[in-house]
């Protein structure tokens, strides 16, 4: 890293590709369901989600930072092998995000210039193709991503605004929700898998060591954007659901075919229909960067050709995204199924990196804090549990 500039910029670059990562179609599809089913109780798996969020983050990131290391090679120095099974989940999990991805940035387009679903998402995909085609893709993304989550985050909040939501109900129901079921876990384990589970927690993480920035002298930078990436997901997810929570509140009932797209249009009307399609183009489009960008970057430990030439296989991997869903469609229940999967992966992602914490040939003389690894051993502890409740009641019960 050449200069502090440079240093801070690829760090603020490493925070928002993370937390756009993961608010994509996907993200505002889960946010308006979950919120329409289980009302203000929603606070409370969003409050659950944020602890065991910030409980991965903090632990992958350092690890990978400290070390010099991708997260697929962190997980072969644990178990032989184990980072060549990792990063095919990783890979297969963000294709299938990518292609709802390309979809959501088509709809978008749609929405505020009429031209079909395909043409759009076809048009947006060049957009991101683009910006791989530069020298300096890394910079470029970074600054893209910024603005990005910036605009959503403020078109949002006038939403908000617009709905006027229970806000006392909301607060009050973070600490006492009204139930706690099995509609409830499914909502954790989505939501944290969305968050942190398949590509995403390793998007910033690997962005830090692509831009230099690694080793124990990093590691103070690097707790603090690790933390900064869950807090802008965090922003935009309590938001959205604010704005949502308004309307149901107000007894309007959810378009089951685009239910996100009838929140803003009640809260904001004719204005509310285009925030919409600004807001989910910018979420569906910074999430293909982000998708793709981290899925190539676990592609790596396949062959060294795909690091000699990783722009090349970035924009292959959106090529590829696109095409399939031109061809062949998505349905949007898929979305909320592989948040839900994501969220199957996490604890077979964190729980390699809590052990090789404490490898020396992977970091060293390096002191992993013990509340770290303690807090990182409940998260996966706890996800490990969900996720198999999820598995039973989907493919069993």
């Amino acid at each position: 890293m050449n200069t502090i500039k440079e240093r801070r910029s690829a760090i603020i670059g490493a925070v928002f590709l993370m937390g756009l990562s993961a608010i994509g179609p996907g993200f505002l599809t889960q946010t308006t369901t979950f919120t329409d089913q289980l009302g203000s109780s929603f606070a409370f798996v969003i409050l659950i989600s944020i602890i065991l969020d910030l409980g991965a983050q903090l632990n992958i990131w350092r690890i990978i930072t400290v070390s010099n290391m991708r997260g697929q090679d962190i997980a072969n120095k644990v178990i032989p092998g184990l980072g060549y099974f990792v990063s095919f989940l990783v890979v297969i999990g963000g294709l299938a995000f990518n292609i709802g991805n390309v979809a959501g940035a088509g709809l978008g387009i749609n929405v505020f210039t009429g031209v079909s679903v395909e043409v759009g998402a076809m048009i947006s995909a060049a957009i991101a193709i683009g910006i791989f085609m530069f020298k300096e893709a890394g910079r470029i993304m970074d600054k893209f991503v910024q603005y990005a989550g910036i605009l959503m985050i403020f078109l949002t909040l006038y939403v908000v605004f617009k709905s006027s939501p229970p806000v006392g109900e909301a607060a009050y129901r973070s600490f006492i929700p009204e139930s706690f079921d099995s509609g409830t876990i499914l909502a954790i384990v989505t939501l944290v898998g969305g968050t942190v589970g398949g590509y995403i927690t390793f998007a910033g993480a690997h962005r830090l060591l692509d831009a230099g920035v690694h080793g124990k002298e990093a590691l103070s930078d690097v707790s603090k954007s690790s933390l900064m990436g869950i807090g802008v997901t965090a922003i935009m997810r309590v938001i959205l659901f604010l704005a949502v929570l308004g309307v149901i509140s107000q007894g309007y009932k959810l378009a089951a075919g685009n239910p996100v797209a009838s929140v803003f249009e009640h809260a904001a009307g004719k204005t509310g229909h285009l925030i919409f399609g600004v807001i989910m183009w910018a979420a569906a489009v910074t999430s293909v960067i982000g998708a793709a960008y981290t899925s190539v970057t676990f592609l790596r430990i396949f062959s060294p050709k795909v690091a000699q030439h990783q722009n090349r296989f970035i924009i292959a991997f959106i090529f590829i995204s696109t095409v399939v869903f031109v061809s062949v469609g998505r349905p949007v229940e898929i979305l909320i199924l592989v948040g839900a999967l994501n969220g199957l992966i996490l604890p077979l992602t964190l729980g390699p990196i809590l052990i090789a914490a404490y490898k020396k040939e992977v970091v060293g003389d390096y002191k992993h804090p013990m509340w770290q690894t303690i807090f990182g051993a409940i998260v996966v502890a706890i996800m490990t549990a969900l996720s198999i409740q999820t598995l039973y009641k989907y493919f069993i019960g």
